[in-house]
This record gives structure tokens, sequence and C-alpha cells, in this order.
């Protein structure tokens, strides 16, 4: 009734229909999700119980790597992605870590080789044998240690072999270079927690979010921010960067307390191009972006649905798709690279969701509803492949690069080339911007702790005894010095 005299008075019924939503013509409107059959699935997995805001879980076209709980120590389990099915309690695991594994990423460009971060304040790279484990893996490729503090988030560079980032709690931005196992660069912009990385298609910039409030973007190689936001009505949890459209995303909170999402020019962080209110729950919004096919995905930690949207560059910049609804919740999720994909049923994206209380992972599929059984080429672009478009001493040079791209026509079967060398490590201090990392390198365990702190109360009571006979020296030579003095004046009153 409301409605009809709003029209009326309106002067006309056309005004009423902009209220319905407007829905634009798009070849990802009817995406669905396809839940994995029981058996198709991983089951029997302890899944860690850390309330660390990562996705604890990391997979490939080879491997699926999952964080587990563990007693002493951190360890996770590594697993053919064709070995569905319950997993044996005493599978063997990755377990080399003395602190809890807060975040595992598989490297882009080799399939066998993994990277992981701990509390123990260390990184290190791990290579999985082709036919997965048979024992437990304790030994490491390359340990890394510069942190001060636990180190929570890890990222490989998008186009470059053997360049990894690392952020730890002690609020900095670490560049490793694997190649010859050392630090080279250090970001040192940060105020508080990092909370999030996320690379442009080239890996020319970095966006992060920090516990400060702030998004920035920042010149890697130099550490120099070019852009910095602080909004008062939106809290940024989590960025991506949205391929080259020159936008950015976030997912955070509004001053109200509800969860939300907002658009961003990536010159120009003074104001989000568009803000988005999602709901009023509690969990924190994971963004998962898709370049080929423009589509945005969010899921919400200790929730069981994910939202999908189509991303343009034009007004309404944002287009709500669907909704893909589970009851159970998710504690993270992994996502399978493009090569990995089912391009015969036309999958166009893959998540792997964390069930913690059924110690579950379960598959869901991302499909575009096709009648023909042909290769839908305006589904899948040439995408970024697994060949490194640049070296780390290119890279750090100076020079930037897009990813070498491939076309997933033929199905993905060409064997990885690259084999990785862990160099040779001296015995030595790794000095970046003038400040030697690892002239401090924290302890490991608790005898390190004591056997450290007795080592420095022994230096204490040294160095203060060596203080005290300086300050006796002092006066004594103060002393002679005074007699010299006098001895002077003396003699030339008696000339």
């Amino acid at each position: 009734f409301f409605l009809v005299v709003a029209c009326r008075h309106l002067g006309s019924a056309s005004p009423c229909m902009s209220w319905r939503p407007t829905y634009r013509s798009s070849k990802f409107r009817n995406v669905y999700g396809k839940v994995a059959n029981r058996e198709h699935c991983f089951e029997g997995i302890p899944i860690t119980k850390n309330v660390h805001d990562n996705h604890f879980c990391a997979v490939n076209a080879k491997f699926l790597a999952i964080v587990t709980e563990s007693a002493g120590g951190g360890s996770f389990v590594v697993i053919p992605v064709t070995q569905f099915g319950r997993i044996d309690p005493h599978y063997p695991k990755v377990c080399g870590h003395q602190g809890k594994v807060l975040d595992i990423k598989w490297n882009p460009f080799h399939d066998n080789i993994i990277a992981s971060c701990s509390e123990d304040s260390s990184v290190r790279i791990w290579e999985v044998p082709d036919s997965g484990l048979r024992r437990n893996l304790t030994e490491s490729v390359l340990e890394l240690y510069g942190h001060s503090r636990r180190v929570g988030l890890i990222e490989w560079h998008p186009t470059t072999s053997g360049i990894l980032f690392s952020a730890g709690y002690d609020y900095k931005i670490l560049i490793w270079n694997l190649e010859i196992g050392e630090p080279v660069k250090m970001i040192d912009c940060h105020t508080d927690v990092i909370l999030c990385m996320s690379f442009n298609t080239e890996g020319s910039l970095l966006a992060t979010s920090c516990k400060d409030k702030k998004l920035r973007v920042i010149e890697p190689r130099s550490g120099k921010v070019l852009q910095e936001a602080n909004f008062k009505n939106h809290k940024v949890n989590r960025v991506v960067f949205l391929g080259n459209m020159k936008r950015l995303l976030t997912t955070g909170v509004s001053r109200w307390n509800t969860r939300q999402i907002a658009l961003w020019d990536q010159e120009d962080l003074s104001m989000p191009i568009i803000e988005e209110e999602i709901d009023g729950l509690s969990g924190l919004l994971f963004p998962f972006y898709d370049a080929d096919t423009h589509m945005l995905y969010l899921a919400g930690k200790g929730d069981g649905n994910i939202r999908y949207y189509e991303i343009t560059l034009e007004k309404p910049y944002l287009q709500y798709l669907m909704e893909f609804r589970s009851p159970a919740p998710q504690k993270g999720l992994g996502v399978m690279p493009k090569h990995g994909l089912d391009v015969g049923a036309c999958e166009v994206f893959r998540f792997y969701k964390l069930v913690t209380l059924k110690g579950l992972i379960e598959p869901i599929s991302m499909i575009v509803p096709r009648r023909s059984e042909t290769y839908q080429e305006d589904i899948y672009p040439m995408t970024p492949g697994t060949e490194p478009a640049l070296s780390a001493d290119e890279w750090l040079s100076g020079i930037n690069r897009g990813p070498v791209l491939m076309s997933l026509k033929e199905g993905y079967n060409r064997p990885n080339k690259l084999v990785f060398k862990a160099p040779v490590k001296e015995k030595k201090g790794g000095v970046v911007n003038g400040i030697d990392l690892l002239e401090n390198v924290p302890p490991r365990t608790e005898n390190e702790l004591l056997r450290m702190f007795f080592r420095q109360q022994e230096e204490l009571r040294r160095l203060k005894d060596e203080l005290t006979q300086k300050d006796i020296k002092i006066r004594q030579l103060e002393l002679e010095l005074n007699n010299i003095r006098n001895s002077v004046q003396t003699g030339r009153f008696s000339s």
C-alpha cells in the first residue's frame, strides 16, 4: 500500500522500478559451489587449534599441507592431493620447528618446496620428495634467522625465483634471497604487528595492513611508503591487490563493528572508491581474488558460507553474484593454483576448507555451468604459469617483469625444470641496513634461554668489575695530574 502511494506521489511507477537490484549480464552470474564427495575429502587430520588469523593450509597441484596440533614444537602434514580418505594417525609430519607453526606457503615455481614460519622466530625451507613423506621430516633445506620475535606471515614473490618475504612480531618485513640464504632487505615502516601482505601482478608493489589500522602501499626494494591510508570509518584487517586493475580491496570493520569491504585506488588512498557493509558477525573476512575471471570471494573465519562478486572498473564496481552455503564452520581455506583445476568441468576456483571439529579437509569447486564439453576459452585466459620471469639478482637490481603466462587448453602436464639448490652457508651474521640481524639470535628452547641468561649475568659482572677498575685508574691518574700541576706551580713561585 505504502509503495503504491509513494509511486503515485512521485507521478509514475518508473521510480519504484529503480529500487529493485540492478542485474547486469555476466558469464559468471550462475557460478555455483560444489562440495566434493565424502570419498574425495581428507579425514582424520588433527588440525591445529591455534587462534592466529591465518589459513593454516597451503595447496598446489601436487600436495596439500595442513598445520597440525602437536605437543611441543610445531608441525604440519603434507599429503598428495590425490590421496583422499582417512589419514593414518601416525602419518609422517614435517616437525623441525621448536615453536608452533603460524604460516605455510608453497613455492609457486617448485611444487616440492614449501616455506614455514613459527613462534620460534625462524623461517624454514623444506623439500618434500615427489612420492610424499615416508617418515617424519626434521631436517630443513634452509633455516633463516633474522627476526627477534615470532614470525607470523610469509609470502613468495609472484614472479621471481628464490625471493621470500617474512613479517614478524618485531614489526619488520625481511626480504630473503634464498640463493644465498641471507636477508638482503628490511622494511621497517610499521609501528605495530603486520596483519597481511599482498603483491601486485608483477611484484613491484607490496600492500600491507597493520594493527595500527593503516593501509600502506610500499615499494619493496627501497622500503619506501608510496601511499598510506588511515580511514576512521574502516578499520582494515586484510588487503588484496586486484590484478592489473590498479585497485586494492580491503576487508575490515566499520565504526559500528559491522564487517565491511572497501575498494581503493592504489595511487590515491585518501578515500575509498566504495564501501559496502557485509553483516554484523565478528569473524575475520578473508578475501580471495581471481584475476582471470575478475571474481572476488569472501569467506569469514567461523562462517560456513562463501560470498562471491564480480569486480569491474565502472560503476557499480562490485556486483554481487551469489553465495555458497554450508553448515560447517571454516577455520581456514587453501586455494588450488589455476594449473591444478579441472578445466573439463569448467572449474574456475577451488577451495580446501578446514573443518576443525571433524578433522576434515573439504574441497569446494566453483563451477561455471556450460553445456558444451569443449574447452571454454572465455573463462580460461592465459594465466600465470610455473616459470619464474626473473632471477633473484635481476629483481634486486631493480628490474620488474610480469609473470610468464601459460594456457590451460592442453591441460597441465609439463614437468618443472627448476631444481632448488640450498646455499652452503658459513657461520656469519646477516647485515641489513647496517644492522647485524643474526648477532642476537633468540633462544629456541628453555635450556638455551637459561644458558643465555647465565652467560649474560656473567658478562654483566665482568663488565661491572672492569668499570670499577677503570674508575679507580681514572682517580689515580687525576691525583697524579694534580700532583704534577702543584709541583710546577711550586717551582714557579720559588724561582
